[in-house]
């Protein structure tokens, strides 16, 4: 497929990707999720949300490296998927029961977390896990559309389960266990349906132990794997540190407040990680062909640096605003949100450098770099948290993610020989100035402040194709192309 057909089919399918889930996926975040936290308040779900995260830190033995060299792997060779499956689908199973054995082990004798509310957290991880490996096999394919559906469908089933909760139907009661087990039904259902999906496309499946296969596979992803551990522990690691370092309640109640921020990111990221699925196949099937990638990485810049960048400022000025209407005029910990949403802008060099890096295939200055940041991570940790707990956790994630995303551009930027794109890097700066000006005089325009974050979006809207971040030529060209 030519260049400019591969760019206008990757614009076009991320459109739609992005429309369903920015659809279905920030009313889980921002309206289900914090309206479930103020039913059962700060400190269960504080627990909750860090026994998650722990169980999400072990995550990397549900897959090692599987799904990111799976995608990389079919995209280059696309018949290769009826072979692949049926043995890789039985490791998958394998390296499940591994993940629950070792995570329950650890959870319960060291942590001494709730066995019950740790053990459905395993299956949810391990079911959502599965889902990403079953749509790795799509988007290698680039099945995007079909992949848009799959990426939304827990979700639906999610919002419909507590939904009911929180409306009182069926005798349902609000609390901690029922809003994991809604988890559990909609992950399961969509592993179901995905499985259903991906097997069609397959010539021949029978669930097939290949010992040596086995380790040649495991042996293949192991510097993915290792990427994956690294990044997900300076990802997912503060929620852990809070609740470890401050002691009794205490620590569960900084958890729950830094979660309320940290959904925001969470729904922020989704942008950027919705991007990075559809980029790793690109760039590996361009790379693979030995096709130019300059273009393609500066467009997914531009297209997603913008909006990063319009998030993390906007929020400095608004984020006491968001907490008053998201959380029904509890403000508690919106400090924290202003700080932690600037990650955004961060983590979105990482989708994209980062996705750049792992299509090449050349993971080891990528690893070091990324146990780096948990080193990095773990000292602004434990410096911060004792003295400012919550916050003090934010600023160290905002550090990190900084200094991680810098880097990544730097190795892309010497691995890959690129130009320095003086001009670009004048509209990103004027871009930065711009907005900051332009959010400090709409903050109080009028009265009503969503009119002026509505007047804000639009000037910054309009900021970014005056200095160039966003080039309209660019974009006419892109959708003219047939």
């Amino acid at each position: 497929m030519p260049v400019p057909v591969q760019k206008k089919k990757f614009i076009f399918d991320l459109a739609i990707l992005l429309v369903l889930n920015l659809l279905i996926k920030p009313f889980w975040i921002l309206i289900i999720e914090p309206k479930v936290q103020d039913k059962v308040g700060n400190v269960d779900y504080g627990e909750y949300f860090v026994i998650f995260s722990f169980s999400f830190l072990l995550s990397v033995f549900l897959d090692f490296g599987l799904t990111n060299f799976n995608n990389r792997n079919i995209a280059q060779h696309t018949h290769l998927l009826s072979k692949h499956l049926s043995k890789m689908m039985s490791l998958k199973f394998a390296m499940g029961i591994f993940f629950t054995v070792v995570t329950m082990i650890v959870g319960l004798f060291i942590f001494e977390y709730n066995f019950k509310l740790l053990l459905l957290l395993c299956f949810n991880n391990f079911f959502l896990s599965f889902i990403l490996f079953l749509r790795s096999n799509l988007l290698a394919l680039h099945l995007f559309k079909v992949d848009s559906i799959i990426s939304v469908l827990d979700r639906v089933i999610m919002i419909a389960i507590v939904g009911a909760m929180l409306l009182g139907w069926f005798g349902l009661n609000v609390d901690v266990m029922n809003f994991v087990y809604a988890q559990t039904v909609g992950y399961a259902l969509t592993a179901l349906i995905a499985f259903i999906v991906v097997l069609n496309k397959t010539h021949t499946f029978k669930l097939n132990w290949d010992k040596a296969f086995n380790m040649m596979i495991l042996k293949k992803s192991l510097p993915y794997a290792i990427l994956v551990l690294l990044m997900t522990f300076y990802n997912r690691l503060d929620s852990v540190m809070i609740e470890r370092i401050l002691p009794g309640d205490l620590g569960k109640e900084q958890s729950g407040i830094y979660a309320k921020s940290f959904r925001f990111l969470d729904a922020a990221n989704m942008i950027g990680y919705l991007f990075s699925v559809q980029l790793l196949p690109l760039f590996s099937r361009m790379l693979k062909h030995k096709e130019n990638i300059e273009n393609v990485v500066k467009l997914s810049f531009t297209l997603l640096l913008t909006p990063a960048l319009i998030v993390s400022i906007s929020t400095i000025f608004y984020a006491q605003h968001f907490f008053e209407k998201i959380y029904t005029g509890n403000t508690e910990g919106y400090a924290i949100f202003a700080i932690l949403m600037n990650c955004f802008t961060a983590m979105s060099l990482t989708y994209i450098f980062g996705a750049l890096l792992t299509a090449s295939g050349n993971l080891k200055k990528y690893n070091y770099m990324a146990l780096g940041g948990i080193l990095i991570n773990l000292i602004l940790n434990f410096i911060l948290i004792p003295n400012y707990h919550a916050m003090g956790s934010a600023i160290a994630s905002v550090i990190t993610q900084f200094l991680m995303g810098l880097g990544q551009v730097y190795l892309c930027y010497v691995a890959f020989k690129f130009k320095v794109n003086k001009r670009l890097l004048l509209a990103l700066f004027l871009f930065i100035i711009g907005l900051f000006v332009i959010n400090y005089f709409t903050l109080h325009l009028t009265k009503q402040w969503m009119l002026n974050f509505i007047i804000m979006l639009t000037f910054s809207g309009l900021l970014a194709f005056v200095t160039g971040m966003i080039n309209p030529k660019s974009v006419l060209r892109f959708l003219k192309y047939k």
